[in-house]
């Protein structure tokens, strides 16, 4: 028999990645195309400008064909993740009525109002895609969440009209809802000149992006958790029954249809936390990185890893984005003195997201009752030695990555293999596709040392300064 190929795309805030999986996994081809600034000129506005999801996808797909070696023939199905909470008011048409919202858009987390009587459809990112993909007007039930009125335990819309008259929507204005592993539609002529793939390819559906990492990153016992190190940090362990969201989680539908994930709190902006402070550093960081012939990551990271733990008392609580319904929260750094150099603020942020995260998961799997044992961590952070070891030794638990890093991409192919039964299911192509790279073991000794200053500093500092901050928010806006 020969090759098969999978494509897997990977929708995300910062850019749009395709990738080219074969059947064990292996990544043969990748295209990536960063997005352009979200347009933010007005208090709590987050828009993607013009089209431009379509528009780096169709590059992005243009670059992974390019460099793809294999038999065009042997491509057999496109798998489809965008990112999640995200909106797309359409046309009758399927053309965009006006700009994509992206998650970090305030008017998301309220009832949905359009004063355009152009807007014919009111659909997330992948539905939108879909269309541009294969003119249908469907979507993976398992990308909706926040305002929309999803039923979570059927995986369909509610059938409660008053459902969907509270999110200020009408039943016409919704796409037809299918589960990830089933195919939305089939990719038009149209968009195969413009992406370069086949004509004709199954375009499959997925789930939300993080539900989608988790299948790409082999998540499956409950006694380990994935946390996802993208734009939005988050942690999940997986399920099978639809709780009720608790203190401490949400239920989010998995990739896995009638699977569901239990995903804590999180860190808004979180890995563009490390994107700001390169630029903070300005042009020094770069040519120094090149004249060691190293990225700037590479170079932070060597500088901070001689860096004491604990960043030689310097403290960063990373709320570089405040919460919908908390908008007075700001990023803090507390323990300034001379001696701190950017390898101490880099370092320092680094120790502030793993901190947070291991507080909300903490919290998470308390409630639930689970023990965990292992973590796997994925996205481009994953790359960091430094990063891994500081996860590693903050949570006291071995710390784990994939060969395969950028898991959504290779969940969305996961999925796609399913679809066309290259693999009689998810858990078989799961077995298959994901390959296990290295192991962080904790140290002891940071373990403890990180323990004290979470729990007697870390974990303290937001009682102290909610209040201030709150207070200084109501003077300045």
């Amino acid at each position: 028999m020969s090759q098969q190929y999978f494509i897997g795309i990977d929708g995300g805030t910062q850019s749009s990645k395709v990738c080219i999986f074969d059947m064990h996994g292996h990544e043969v081809s990748e295209g990536k195309q960063t997005l352009r600034p979200l347009d933010m000129h007005q208090p709590g506005m987050a828009e993607h400008p013009e089209d431009d999801l379509w528009e780096s996808l169709k590059l992005a797909s243009q670059q992974a064909m390019q460099s793809f070696s294999g038999e065009k023939g042997d491509i057999k199905a496109i798998g489809l993740c965008t990112i999640r909470c995200c909106r797309a008011d359409l046309k009758a048409d399927g053309s965009l009525a006006a700009p994509v919202l992206n998650w970090m858009d305030l008017r998301l987390a309220q009832k949905y109002h359009s004063s355009s009587p152009e807007v014919a459809y009111v659909t997330s990112s992948s539905g939108y895609i879909t269309h541009r993909l294969t003119g249908e007007f469907k979507d993976s039930a398992a990308n909706y969440e926040g305002q929309w009125p999803i039923d979570k335990r059927r995986w369909a819309w509610s059938l409660h009209p008053d459902e969907i008259e509270r999110c200020g929507l009408t039943s016409k204005q919704l796409f037809d809802l299918v589960k990830p592993g089933e195919v939305l539609g089939h990719l038009s002529e149209s968009a195969a000149l413009a992406t370069g793939f086949p004509i004709g390819l199954p375009v499959v559906a997925t789930a939300n992006d993080k539900a989608v990492e988790a299948l790409g990153a082999g998540l499956g016992g409950s006694d380990t958790a994935l946390i996802s190190l993208g734009t939005y940090i988050g942690a999940m362990v997986p399920g099978t029954d639809k709780l009720a969201n608790g203190k401490s989680f949400f239920t989010n539908m998995a990739c896995v249809p009638h699977h569901y994930l239990y995903e804590t709190g999180g860190v808004r902006y979180g890995m563009s936390t490390i994107s700001w402070l390169k630029e903070l550093f300005g042009s020094g960081l770069i040519e120094e990185a090149q004249a060691q012939t190293v990225s700037a990551e590479d170079l932070l990271n060597r500088e901070a890893s001689a860096i004491a733990v604990g960043s030689d008392g310097l403290i960063t609580i990373p709320e570089w984005l405040a919460p919908t319904d908390q908008l007075f929260k700001k990023g803090i750094m507390l323990g300034f003195q001379a001696s701190h150099r950017r390898a101490h603020l880099y370092r320092s942020a680094l120790e502030g997201i793993a901190m947070t995260m291991k507080n909300h998961l903490d919290a998470c799997v308390g409630e639930l009752g689970l023990d965990l044992k292992h973590l796997v961590i994925s996205g481009g952070g994953s790359n960091s030695n430094l990063f891994m070891q500081i996860l590693a030794d903050v949570f006291g638990l071995p710390t784990m990555r994939n060969h395969v890093t950028g898991s959504a991409s290779l969940g969305s192919a996961m999925c796609a293999a399913v679809a066309v039964n290259a693999y009689a299911s998810f858990a078989e192509a799961q077995q298959a596709m994901v390959r296990r790279n290295d192991t962080f073991m904790p140290n002891t000794d940071n373990t403890q040392i990180y323990q004290q200053i979470n729990q007697q500093v870390f974990s303290q500092v937001t009682s102290q300064t909610d209040l201030l901050l709150e207070n200084l928010h109501s003077i300045t806006q």
